[in-house]
């Protein structure tokens, strides 16, 4: 299995991905032909029949997962002094997965204008969809209309800009809205539940819009409507939403949270919308991924700063 890099946004530095399942993927997405094999005979069983990742899911949060916290955490370095509750507390492993943070943990970006990044995750960003020439591997997209099994609504932010973020199993998996909106009531899309790992995603683009996933409207006077999609993968058998519809959030709330597992968030933006921070964009234009954290710049907003929100 190649090793998976990506821009820490802080460090400025390029990482390598310590990869939680990596002989797992290697076995299913490598090149070898016994990988060829066991692909065309598990991977329909383990992405397509949902039971597969409950029944996993079930495992995580039994007591009996309790042991694996404490070696998570040493092997894939995670700071403990950011979470909100003591380690003792986690009753599961799932409890430890879906983990609260300090506020001060993840600072918000000031300012009416500037949209934030909605989770921690690895990031691409495309001003304009439409003059994207692939996402991870060039030349190879996925299809708006296939993600929002809605072609009208494909058609308006065919020329829009997206956001993508990548969750890993060894990130913090709750999910925030970016901007203070309004959201609507969450239409979910029933799909499969492939990996998302770059291993996954540069043999099959099309996972992203053939997986599990719920789309929840965003209304906001300084970004227009914004399509929030959390996207399921393997072992995520659960998107939980924790907020309430139709009710106003201001950025940084909490929107909600995947149970055990790797995942992905999508956001669309409507044509002149967004501005995203130029870090970002270059790092895309090379299909070099950004971690980043919650709370941290996305964009700013093309709407006059003077214009009340």
């Amino acid at each position: 299995m190649p090793d998976i890099t990506y821009l820490d946004r802080i460090s400025k530095q390029e990482e390598k991905e310590k990869v939680y399942g990596k002989a797992f993927l290697e076995a299913l997405y490598g090149d070898r032909f016994i990988s060829k094999f066991l692909s065309l005979v598990f991977l329909p069983l383990i992405a397509k029949i949902p039971l597969f990742s409950k029944w996993y899911g079930a495992l995580q949060k039994s007591s009996l997962s309790r042991w694996k916290i404490r070696p998570f955490i040493s092997a894939f370095h995670i700071n403990t002094q950011e979470f909100l509750d003591p380690v003792e507390s986690f009753r599961s492993f799932n409890d430890f997965f879906i983990r609260k943070l300090k506020p001060e943990s993840r600072p918000i970006a000031s300012g009416h204008d500037v949209a934030i990044l909605p989770a921690d995750g690895r990031y691409l960003v495309y001003p304009n969809i439409s003059q994207a020439d692939g996402f991870l591997v060039k030349g190879k997209k996925f299809s708006l209309e296939d993600l929002l099994c809605n072609s009208a609504l494909a058609k308006r932010y065919t020329e829009g800009a997206m956001a993508i973020a990548r969750l890993c199993p060894t990130d913090y998996h709750r999910f925030h809205f970016p901007c203070n909106c309004i959201p609507s009531r969450p239409h979910e899309i029933s799909g499969d539940l492939f990996s998302v790992n770059p291993m996954a995603l540069k043999k099959n683009i099309h996972i992203l819009s053939s997986n599990k996933r719920t789309i929840t409207s965003l209304i906001s006077k300084s970004f227009g409507e914004i399509l929030y999609i959390e996207v399921g993968a393997t072992y995520v058998g659960s998107i939980h939403q924790t907020f309430v519809p139709e009710e106003p959030y201001a950025k940084g709330d909490e929107k909600g949270y995947f149970s055990f597992g790797g995942s992905s968030l999508i956001l669309l933006f409507e044509p002149g919308r967004i501005q995203f921070d130029q870090d970002l964009i270059a790092a895309s234009e090379t299909k070099t991924e950004m971690r980043g954290l919650i709370g941290q710049s996305l964009g700013r907003s093309f709407v006059p700063s003077g214009i009340d929100r």
